[in-house]
């Protein structure tokens, strides 16, 4: 009895590393990448109801992004595992580090994503038939690293999806308002996924990872700079369009002071700066959103 009683705390104290292990691939410390695919959602979403678009859909796009961002996690490191080895930052993710086998990871990634889906399956048939796309942007991204100099703009696709699967839900049609805020928010993306590859910049030039940073050179601060502009402009021009409110626009003025306080944390380069910048930029688009719901108790 003793001897299946320590058993037993063994198999337990397995099970509970094993659960951290698959908790650190899907970055479950680490909310900051779900919040960058959460507020631009949900500020369409809100744009697309024209006000509070009901708790089902709210819920599903919450739990839908986390679900979404994690399963993400666990196939881009599946992907990147030769290279991952090579960067001090990577090196010892679950996968690369042989604590978790790829194929492991891989299942994680379908079970997670399968109960994304399930959450879609509550919507509707528009938003059902975008969502194969929004899965598609997402799979391809990791292998785009290998030859395209910009992955980053892949990247802008897949964390702008929410956008047309917003209205989709919400409309049961994607307009062109959809497209053009998601063009928007591609340059939001730009701005802080360059932010973060120029933490790795070292390491990838070695390995032969293709970057932004290292596409832009020493021109990236001033990139990354025009990147939120233009993201701030382009969402300005559409809000006009549809007739948003102060609230609004004083979102994106703090999203524009954000950005700004940006530069100071990477105009030099560190790694320091530039990773700060990366992590704390989803209050930027909390910011936004802010404005987005503001304007809708108010106006709507």
């Amino acid at each position: 009895m003793r001897g299946a009683r320590v058993s037993s705390r063994e198999t337990g104290r397995l099970d509970m590393q094993r659960l951290s292990l698959y908790l650190d691939l899907i970055r479950w410390n680490r909310p900051a990448g779900s919040y960058l695919l959460l507020w631009p959602s949900l500020s369409a979403l809100w744009i697309a109801a024209n006000g509070f678009p009901g708790w089902h859909l709210v819920v599903v796009f919450v739990l839908g992004t986390f679900l979404m961002r994690s399963a993400g996690c666990a196939v881009n490191d599946v992907a990147d595992r030769d290279f991952d080895r090579h960067v001090k930052r990577t090196a010892q993710r679950p996968v690369t580090s042989g604590a978790i086998s790829p194929k492991e990871a891989l299942t994680l990634g379908v079970v997670l994503a399968l109960l994304a889906f399930g959450l879609v399956l509550t919507t509707n048939a528009v938003a059902i038939a975008w969502s194969f796309a929004a899965l598609a942007v997402s799979i391809v991204y990791p292998f785009t690293k290998r030859f395209f100099s910009m992955p980053q703009a892949v990247l802008g696709v897949a964390f702008s999806f929410g956008i047309p699967m917003a209205f989709a839900a919400a409309q049961r049609q994607v307009p062109p308002l959809a497209w053009w805020l998601l063009v928007g928010n591609l340059f939001w993306v730009l701005a802080y996924d360059t932010e973060y590859a120029m933490v790795d910049r070292d390491d990838d030039l070695k390995i032969g990872m293709k970057t932004s940073a290292i596409t832009l050179g020493r021109l990236d601060v001033a990139g990354v700079m025009s990147f939120y502009a233009a993201f701030i402009a382009i969402w300005a021009v559409l809000g006009a369009q549809a007739g948003l409110h102060w609230p609004y626009f004083a979102g994106l003025a703090a999203a524009a002071a954000i950005a700004g306080w940006h530069y100071t944390l990477i105009r030099h380069r560190t790694r320091e700066g530039c990773f700060h910048a990366f992590r704390v930029n989803h209050w930027l688009g909390l910011a936004v959103f802010a404005g987005v719901l503001l304007d809708a108790m108010l106006f709507r």
